[in-house]
């Protein structure tokens, strides 16, 4: 990403040149910044205070980064070392809030652009949270439980040095589901002798909120919904893609159904499924037994319904097939840069008119830049991915209180904190002047928010 394909005024792209300089190779880190200042250039102009007190400056600099090694057994009995990474982005509105990753790929430079990410979508949900996140490059497919709890316990026994509930409250993203938060907890439990709400996405029997493991997926269809209010339509009828086949993806499928949509797609890494038909409650029920439970892939769905047609993934490929259908809506996953410029494209072609990001940044920035071109309703992930976060803020409202509310509860709440945020990206973007420009809605009142906060706190 050459600095002369930065958007904006001299300031954006001498940032952006320093930003390169002092984070070199970390190219998502790169792209999840210069996504967010170029809507920024317009607020710094009308703000030239932020300039002076190095807002941004310091915004794109973590407040803390903790990297460590984490030493486990597997059953054979090898001796096995991973990388652990903890993130603390900003604490301006409250305690640093976000995600662990365990994924092969997982870096500095992906765990600063989800960080940097987690800064602005905790800002727009409304509630007391700053932004973090965390990882390793430990991937628990295809190890035993006995093998996921051992490196859980490791890792955990070095991070809780660095977290707790009124400090940094990690939750789960890729590869921590129930499972992996149950062994987390057990171990920060045993070694700093408390049960505090210290992580989010716990078993219910344990802190858990109802409607944490359907939030993110539910909430990127509540933001598509309200998107689609704004033209004075509803998802009935809407024929949906979905990538992805794990939580968000499987509650994306979930509430679309609810809502009178037909989702027909869902993937993996190894390839994805289409089904003209439509995914139904009972189709998305052998989903998530095979994904959550038998840990299969989603080449079995092809196996079980007739109808449904595989297509393998070519790493190769400079586009993903599951974009190329005749389709109204789209809701991506999966993870990072799914969406290639030439996916962006198949798009757009075959009719889709409603892009709700599910995963975090899905869509490269070219093909970002084709979805406002094309004046779209396009969510972006800090914005309509939200959800997730909201809840585990709420579990952690409701850790706080030690209460549980019901279901229908968190559900209203949920779908009240979605219409919030909503509506705040939409009346930002018109007033600075991009009416209907939900990606720089999203960015500027996530900014103004933090912004403020660090002003009146001082220069720290």
């Amino acid at each position: 990403m050459p600095v002369d394909d930065v958007k904006g005024s001299s300031f954006v792209r001498d940032l952006m040149a320093e930003v390169k300089t002092k984070n070199p190779s970390e190219t998502e880190f790169h792209q999840a910044v210069q996504e967010v200042v170029e809507s920024l250039d317009v607020v710094l102009q009308r703000r030239p205070e932020y300039r002076s007190a190095k807002i941004i400056e310091r915004m794109v600099e973590p407040e803390r980064v903790m990297m460590f090694r984490v030493p486990w057994q597997d059953d054979r009995g090898t001796y096995r070392i991973n990388r652990g990474y903890r993130i603390q982005m900003n604490s301006a509105i409250g305690p640093y809030k976000g995600g662990l990753r365990f994924h092969p790929s997982v870096n500095l430079s992906i765990l600063k652009f989800l960080a940097f990410e987690q800064v602005l979508k905790n800002s727009l949900t409304t509630l007391p949270m700053g932004g973090g996140k965390g990882g390793s490059d430990f991937d628990p497919k295809g190890k035993s439980d006995n093998e996921v709890m051992r490196f859980c316990q490791s890792f955990m026994t070095e991070l809780c040095r660095y977290i707790g509930p009124d400090t940094d409250v990690p939750a789960g993203d890729i590869g921590v589901g129930g499972r992996e938060i149950g062994y987390l907890f057990g171990q920060y439990k045993r070694v700093r002798n408390e049960f505090t709400g210290v992580l989010t996405g716990k078993g219910l029997n344990w802190g858990g909120s109802l409607i944490r493991p359907e939030a993110t997926g539910y909430g990127a269809v509540y933001f598509a919904a309200e998107m689609l209010a704004t033209r004075n339509q509803t998802l009935q009828g809407k024929t949906c893609l979905v990538s992805g086949s794990g939580n968000v993806a499987q509650y994306t499928v979930e509430k679309l159904l609810q809502l009178g949509a037909k989702p027909v797609t869902l993937s993996d890494s190894a390839g994805y499924i289409y089904d003209e038909a439509g995914i139904t409650a009972e189709k998305l029920h052998f989903v998530i037994d095979l994904k959550n439970v038998r840990r299969g892939r989603i080449k079995d769905y092809a196996d079980k319904f007739k109808g449904a047609v595989y297509t393998a993934t070519e790493a190769a490929a400079d586009a993903n097939p599951i974009w190329n259908h005749k389709a109204d809506c789209a809701f991506p996953s999966a993870t990072q840069n799914e969406i290639s410029a030439k996916d962006a494209q198949h798009l757009l072609k075959n009719g889709v008119y409603v892009v709700s990001e599910g995963a975090n940044m899905p869509t490269v920035l070219d093909g970002v830049r084709q979805f406002i071109d094309a004046k779209i309703l396009y969510g972006p992930a800090k914005a309509a991915n939200a959800g997730g976060v909201a809840t585990s803020g709420l579990e952690m409202s409701q850790n706080s209180m030690r209460l549980s509310w019901s279901r229908e509860e968190v559900d209203e709440r949920l779908h009240r904190i979605m219409k919030a945020i909503h509506k705040a990206c939409w009346e930002t973007a018109d007033q600075f002047g991009t009416p209907g420009n939900y990606v720089n809605g999203a960015n500027i009142a996530g900014f103004l928010k933090v912004a403020d906060s660090m002003m009146d706190q001082g220069f720290v």
